[in-house]
């Protein structure tokens, strides 16, 4: 196939491009993916922007061609969703500033700004926005998604903090969307995720005052206090602090255990030592048994989130699937007791977090989320341990699906197992958007899917 306008997007593009087979194609298609199990799909192009007009050119030459593009701005997309077959993989990873206004409480950030970044420097201003868990996410796909973030309890998930976008529609326009102007394109970018018609090369975010107090509790338990941990998590739920997020951690892996074990983490986002202690009260009913049981602790958000990378390591491959569920306990315990009897090696693991939303959230494509998010990580480093844990999160997940309400995008498996990620309604919505907004299907699709209206809890 010839690329028009020869081998870069257009002659004043400064970033770069590489097509299959030319040097440094496959190191190029490798560093869009944090996780090493790279999917057997090669793009005809990668096009790495470093502007907002690389990103205008790079649209173009897709269309010029004839290309779907693939967009990847951080790469902690664990199925890789933008490494496709054919077409233009187009990496926005380098549009990555931020510029903060205090007093407005606003700041603007590429779609490449990684939300530590992000936080070290709204932190020396005393502001906060509800950036990921794990070190290193991008916020483009971060954002468009959802964003199930640091205290999004209580803020709300992160794309109810965006107050506007700039994006590159599918005809290579240079385009704002707020609320008032492109407002389709506006609703859509907050919740479609993969699924939007269009490159965002900025987001114009809404701040917060940051907390005066951030900090956590935790308790170490043996594993066979998993399924106890786990009735009572569920049973408290309704009533933990917006303040807090209340998780476990269960792996081969646990500090202070010899073998499985069990990890309780409560970390607080309070205005003072009081609320934070008040709000923790809660783990008092917590069940008996704990190996170490540690005070509050105060940390800098930096600090839990470099912590919470112990159980995401680099260079490793990764094979991961969730559910949001509101089904009992009872339901649950065939699911729970087989993630328990199969748990792949260290640093496999299951994330279980209460969620319990409220009940009502503002007009945007984000829709799919229950009072439970169960999360499984299956992760190896060599082939040794690939067979145990490259199906385990698909495997345990596709039986559990009669008590998934459907999925979150953030750590979807959609190319091995199609799930719902979003209302029925708000995607035939996405669906009319993206006909009228991107009627040749410049933009890949999602991998998979299925409607959300079924019989599940």
């Amino acid at each position: 196939m010839t690329v028009a306008m020869g081998t870069s997007p257009a002659s004043n593009f400064v970033g770069e491009t590489f097509r299959r087979g030319d040097p440094g194609y496959d190191a190029a298609r490798r560093a869009t993916c944090r996780n090493r199990y790279l999917p057997d799909r090669y793009p005809d192009i990668i096009v790495q922007a470093s502007s907002d007009q690389d990103v205008v050119a790079a649209v173009r030459l897709a269309g010029a061609n004839g290309w779907s593009i693939g967009i990847r701005s951080g790469g902690h997309s664990w199925s890789c969703n933008h490494v496709r077959d054919g077409g233009m993989l187009l990496d926005v990873s380098r549009l990555n500033v931020a510029t903060i206004d205090k007093q407005s409480m606003r700041a603007q950030v590429g779609p490449g700004c990684r939300g530590h970044e992000l936080n070290d420097q709204l932190a020396k201003q005393k502001l906060f926005f509800p950036v990921g868990h794990c070190q290193g996410v991008g916020l483009g796909g971060y954002l468009l998604q959802g964003g199930f973030g640091w205290h999004s309890r209580a803020v709300g998930p992160a794309c109810e903090s965006v107050l506007a976008i700039d994006y590159v529609d599918a005809n290579g326009e240079l385009r704002h969307a707020s609320p008032q102007q492109n407002a389709d394109a506006y609703w859509a970018a907050r919740g479609a995720g993969p699924g939007f018609f269009g490159v965002v090369t900025r987001f114009h975010l809404r701040l917060y005052p940051r907390p005066k107090v951030i900090g956590g509790k935790f308790a170490f338990y043996r594993g066979e206090h998993f399924e106890e941990l786990v009735q009572w998590v569920q049973r408290v739920g309704p009533e933990v602090p917006q303040s807090i997020e209340l998780m476990l951690i269960f792996s081969r892996n646990i500090p202070f255990i010899d073998g499985p074990g069990v990890m309780l983490i409560a970390p607080v986002f309070a205005d003072s030592l009081r609320t934070a202690w008040r709000d923790l009260s809660l783990l008092k009913s917590r069940p008996r048994g704990a190996r170490r049981v540690t005070p509050f602790i105060p940390m800098r958000l930096s600090e839990m989130t470099a912590r919470v990378m112990h159980h995401y390591p680099d260079e490793h491959n990764y094979a991961v699937d969730n559910m949001w569920t509101a089904a009992t306990y009872e339901a649950l315990l065939p699911g729970i007791r087989r993630i328990a009897a199969t748990l792949p090696p260290s640093p496999s693991h299951m994330l279980w977090m209460n969620w319990a939303p409220p009940p009502g959230r503002g007009d945007m494509a984000y829709s799919m989320e229950s009072s439970t998010y169960i999360a499984l990580y299956g992760i190896w480093r060599d082939a040794a341990g690939e067979a145990a844990a490259s199906t385990w999160a698909l495997d345990c997940m596709k039986a559990m699906e009669p008590h998934a309400k459907g999925v979150q995008l953030a750590d979807e498996n959609l190319g091995r197992r199609p799930a719902p990620f979003m209302a029925t309604e708000n995607l035939a919505r996405l669906d009319r958007l993206r006909a009228a907004h991107d009627p040749a299907g410049r933009f890949h699709h999602y991998m998979g899917r299925v409607s959300a209206d079924h019989d599940a809890q």
